[in-house]
């Protein structure tokens, strides 16, 4: 059973799939701006790599979106 952390995580892993996906981002987009591979960044979005604070903002500024967004459990549905 997943801890309600693990639970967070994925949501904030969900949370920057659908809005990069609502911006017609590619992940080959967001990791070449990240600096990273596509699997490498392919990772993030399933949840399986945790993230850096540093990581998080960028991702955030590229999607051109407040962080905290990110960070709610429920933002998908408001997109």
């Amino acid at each position: 059973m997943k801890s309600l952390c693990d639970l967070k995580a994925l949501a904030v892993a969900a949370n920057i799939r659908k809005i990069r996906e609502d911006k017609n981002y590619t992940q080959e987009y967001l990791a070449a701006k990240l600096k990273i591979s596509q699997n490498a960044y392919s990772k993030i979005e399933l949840g399986r790599n945790n993230i850096t604070l540093n990581r998080l903002l960028c991702i955030a500024e590229i999607l051109e979106i407040d962080a905290v967004t990110l960070l709610q459990m429920n933002s998908v549905e408001q997109h």
